[in-house]
């Protein structure tokens, strides 16, 4: 069954402190719209919560539908590399309100780069 409906890929950037979206069409080079904490708080601390991650995927969506986009897939990514793996908590609960506002999800990927031995990380002692 193919569906004639509008694709479009929502890429989440969430780190512990910030959190960013992108929504672009199903080729990915299109932007469509992008949000990001900084735009929807003044502290800086309240970047990464999941309220303000809420209020972005609802952006996002709402630029969605204008276009006639209703289903997307979801490209999650952590800063990762020398750094931790595991998303923010500000990912989770935009993928839930981007179903509530009415995106059909397609499919969620994991996108963090992970490295395969390269540099060493940051504070780690040598054995004797």
């Amino acid at each position: 069954m193919v569906s004639t409906e509008k694709i479009g890929i929502v890429n989440i950037f969430a780190s512990r402190n910030n959190t960013i979206m992108v929504l672009t069409d199903e080729t990915g080079a299109e932007i469509i719209a992008k949000t990001s904490g900084g735009q929807l708080t003044k502290s800086q601390h309240k970047e990464g919560s999941p309220y303000i991650a809420m209020k972005m995927s609802q952006i996002i969506a709402e630029k969605a539908k204008e276009r006639g986009i209703k289903e997307v897939h979801v490209k999650i990514r952590a800063p990762g590399g020398n750094l931790y793996y595991n998303p923010g908590q500000g990912a989770e609960p935009s993928i839930k309100s981007l179903t509530r506002h009415g995106l059909r999800i397609l499919s969620i990927l994991n996108t963090t780069p992970v490295p395969h031995d390269g540099c060493r990380k940051k504070k780690s002692h040598r054995r004797d």
